[in-house]
């Protein structure tokens, strides 16, 4: 019997396609990373080094102890970390693409697989950034780390509600109505849910008052661009791995002569 084009493949089938293009797309984040943000990392580890070596004598001799991890040892890693990260993420979105098969058209080849990684972007990624931006080394309080901790992982599941209130309001409006009150009524139920969740969520202002400014920004968008390119790549490569599987497919369904 022959396979029908228009179905979903296995789970297992979409789920390698999902790790293979999760594992690409984080090596890249992690050369991305290496290149624009490794040097502001070195910047404000010399920052927090100095610091604590111009700590004045009276409060007691500071202990210097190694690193558990050299710094060429934490380069290596990073790649190691971009890649296993990616490759768990393409696995999340490769199963969201098998669950939400039901929503898709039967000639759907991946598209919409490129959509969930806009959504994860916008979602898990730039809502939580513009509530809380990362934070190079030497800039926040040790104490407060599980606080902000949880408070971000917190904002990550927000930012993901707002975006399902921004899809919900899409469908809400009915297919009949024009594409911009069904637009306006996806961006208006993100803004809603986002915007209330910007003012319920606590804010951190842990930034020394003479921390550099241009460093601050710089590690910032280098790490905004780290997800960016992370989830770019894995919405591209799944897309395009999607749509070989799809072709193949449709292949091996014509009849023979």
């Amino acid at each position: 019997m022959p396979l029908n084009a228009t179905t979903t493949p296995p789970f297992v089938a979409v789920l390698v396609r999902g790790l293979l293009a999760g594992l690409i797309a984080g090596l890249l984040a992690g050369a991305f990373a290496y290149v624009a943000g490794e040097p502001h990392v070195e910047a404000a580890i010399a920052i927090e080094e100095a610091a604590s070596h111009a700590e004045p004598a009276a409060a007691g001799a500071h202990d210097h102890e190694d690193a558990l991890v050299s710094r060429t040892g934490q380069r290596g890693g990073l790649f190691l970390a971009t890649g296993l990260f990616g490759a768990a993420m393409g696995g999340l979105l490769a199963t969201a693409y098998v669950l939400l098969s039901r929503r898709r058209r039967g000639d759907d080849d991946g598209r919409s697989g490129l959509l969930l990684a806009g959504a994860a972007l916008l979602g898990a990624v730039i809502v939580p950034f513009l509530k809380y931006p990362a934070n190079p080394p030497a800039v926040g309080d040790p104490a407060t780390i599980n606080q902000r901790t949880v408070t971000y992982l917190l904002m990550v599941v927000l930012g993901l509600v707002a975006v399902w209130a921004g899809s919900l309001g899409y469908r809400s409006v009915g297919a009949q109505a024009p594409t911009w009150m069904r637009a306006a009524a996806a961006v208006g139920g993100f803004l809603l849910v986002t915007a209330v969740s910007y003012v319920v969520m606590p804010s951190f202002q842990e930034v020394p008052a003479d921390f550099p400014a241009t460093l601050l920004w710089s590690f910032r968008l280098a790490s905004l661009g780290t997800q960016v390119v992370l989830w770019t790549g894995i919405g591209l490569l799944f897309a395009g791995l999607m749509h070989h599987e799809r072709r193949r497919r449709a292949g091996t369904a014509l009849p023979s002569t």
